[in-house]
């Protein structure tokens, strides 16, 4: 990206170009009044109610994380605060694939949608959105024992092995989130999205690591409570940034369990509010229990489970083996030994070749375009492993440069042909080549022609572990998969462009003090053109109240939202907690 704005910040500055191309700008104008209305009311109402119900002390998170109550986040002032505990945000369209969502947190980037909720759904939305994002994770960020969490986590997400399910569900999700925050959206396509997505999730087959971690990641970053079974208290993101559930969770009907790996059995349908939540006595306990599950992926396992995990998966995986070297392309099989350990590995189409992450020279993709094949295992006869094999070992097994040798494996593999170099670095040999070369199986089978050019043979006893995407992503020029659905942005029409210029009026007037007989003009406007409206209504009776102003007026608009409410049981909820914010109001101090 040539126009990349790092904001200044060291985090996002060191953003490899794979993550940075799902990054947009955040577009701060297109923001309308109404948008920072929507803003302001749930972030009142959430410090209103959270102060005495979530696990940290809000609004000094808040003023950490760069955020007020009064207005959206602008990016700038939000990197500039959290650089300051080593951490930085960027904007992005909407759901991203949740591979690439797990490594921007391993580089301690937020992740936050640029795009705000419709004032229909003021209290929740299923859509990522910037309340949910900045609002709900952001705040919470500076607690130490929480971000080592976040980050922690998004280093061993990066390395999960995905499905071609997940990534069917994940464009679902998308595809139904963007249709719920369409203002005209068809009713019956929103029901073919919602049962298109509830097909997937039924019908996913075992779950991958990436859908599992999915769960964990769930039930403790968006859902998660913290304290004791009997008097929890919130930190889940997105519970923190629902205004209708972060109350409705507390209730007894929502069942509270302690946080244990067991959590992984408890799948999640992101469009309806959850029938349990999980209570974890501390941060430390999210920590032991990822790395239990850790233990039992692919990139710490290896050996002949990672490579079938890989395999399975029909993605781009990395096979590292014991001597560094890491393998990147497409597995498509292996042999193993009576014990079931991998004695011979192979990938179909481009590969590459990489140590510490970083692609070695001349063993690019381009070069291994159609596929890598090579032996694991120990030498016969010898007490070492080859990979470990100093320059005296390397001329008594007669593997000098130059010179023909003949490669034994205890599994039965012979390589046989000229050497022509040898590759090693750490201590340890990763690579040796051969010209006009022989590969055989222990049955004499051909493994390799010399017909078919130079045979790089990669050197370990053991494949450690099996990761998926490649180990030098940007060497590898990998796209990570980028979803074609594009979110909704709005055109205004002229009455709506009119309300916008409504809620302005009321929002310069609360921000300088003076006359308030223009707010009267634009209570009559409201009547006459925009008699749904109730938020700008609301703001006007909070302008009012507070100045002890034109009484008459107030009643008035009182009435009418008393009304409404009665009337209309979808507001409520929303106008009632209005009116009690009017009487209980933030403190002034807070919102700037």
């Amino acid at each position: 990206m040539s126009d990349f704005n790092d904001f200044n910040n060291p985090q996002v500055a060191a953003l490899p170009r794979h993550l940075k191309q799902f990054i947009v700008n955040q577009h701060y104008e297109h923001y309308t009044p109404v948008d920072h209305a929507v803003w302001r009311y749930v972030m009142r109402q959430n410090y209103s109610y959270l102060k005495d119900v979530a696990y940290y002390p809000y609004i000094p998170g808040l003023q950490k994380a760069g955020l007020t109550i009064e207005k959206i986040p602008d990016l700038q002032d939000m990197n500039n605060a959290l650089a300051k505990i080593g951490w930085g945000a960027v904007t992005v369209d909407g759901f991203i694939p949740p591979a690439a969502f797990m490594e921007y947190q391993a580089y301690r980037v937020l992740v936050i949608a640029a795009d705000i909720r419709q004032l229909k759904h003021i209290e929740y939305t299923p859509a990522p959105d910037i309340i949910h994002e900045s609002a709900g994770h952001a705040p919470i960020i500076a607690d130490k024992d929480y971000h080592e969490y976040l980050s922690y986590f998004g280093s061993i997400g990066a390395k999960a092995m995905f499905s071609a399910q997940d990534f069917e569900l994940y464009e679902a999700i998308r595809a139904l989130s963007i249709l719920k925050e369409m203002p005209d959206a068809d009713e019956a396509e929103i029901k073919k999205a919602d049962n298109l997505v509830t097909w997937y999730q039924s019908n996913m087959g075992e779950p991958s690591e990436m859908a599992l971690l999915s769960r964990l990641h769930w039930w403790t970053v968006e859902y998660g409570l913290i304290g004791t079974l009997e008097n929890p208290k919130i930190y889940g993101a997105g519970l923190l940034s629902s205004i209708g559930e972060s109350a409705s969770c507390m209730q007894d009907n929502v069942k509270k369990l302690p946080y244990t790996i067991g959590a992984v059995n408890y799948s999640y349908d992101i469009t309806k509010t959850q029938p349990q939540l999980f209570v974890t006595p501390n941060f430390q306990n999210l920590i032991d229990v990822l790395e239990e599950f850790a233990n039992t992926m692919s990139f710490r396992r290896g050996g002949a489970y990672g490579l079938q995990k890989g395999i399975d998966s029909k993605n781009t995986c990395t096979a590292v083996y014991s001597s560094g070297l890491q393998v990147s392309g497409t597995f498509t099989g292996f042999t193993a030994d009576e014990q079931g350990e991998p004695v011979f590995i192979k990938t179909t189409g481009p590969t590459a070749l990489a140590v510490n992450n970083k692609q070695l020279k001349e063993h690019g993709k381009d070069y291994h375009k159609d596929g890598f094949s090579s032996p694991v295992g120990r030498l016969k006869g010898q007490d070492k492993p080859l990979e470990d094999f100093s320059e005296d070992d390397l001329t008594s097994a007669g593997i000098e440069v130059g010179k023909e040798a003949v490669l034994t494996f205890e599994s039965g593999i012979t390589v046989s042909s000229k050497v022509k170099s040898i590759h090693a670095e750490n201590d340890n040999i990763q690579i040796i080549t051969f010209t006009g070369c022989t590969v055989k199986d222990k049955d004499g089978k051909i493994l390799f022609d010399p017909a078919w050019g130079v045979y790089d043979m990669a050197v370990g006893e053991k494949i450690t572990s099996v990761f998926c995407g490649t180990a030098d992503k940007d060497a590898f020029l990998e796209i990570v998969y980028k979803s074609a659905t594009g979110t909704h942005h709005p055109e205004y029409d002229p009455k709506t462009i009119e309300l916008h210029k409504l809620y302005q009026q009321v929002r310069n007037r609360r921000h300088n003090k003076g006359d308030f007989g223009f707010l009267g003009n634009v209570w009559l406007m409201l009547q006459k053109y925009h008699h749904d409206d109730w938020l700008c209504a609301l703001e006007i009776l909070e302008l009012l109240d507070h100045e002890d102003a034109e009484p008459a007026l107030a009643a008035e608009i009182k009435q009418f939202l008393e009304q409404k409410a009665a009337n209309e049981p979808e507001y409520k909820k929303l106008i009632n907690d209005g009116l009690y914010l009017i009487k209980h109001p933030v403190e002034e101090k807070l919102i700037v």
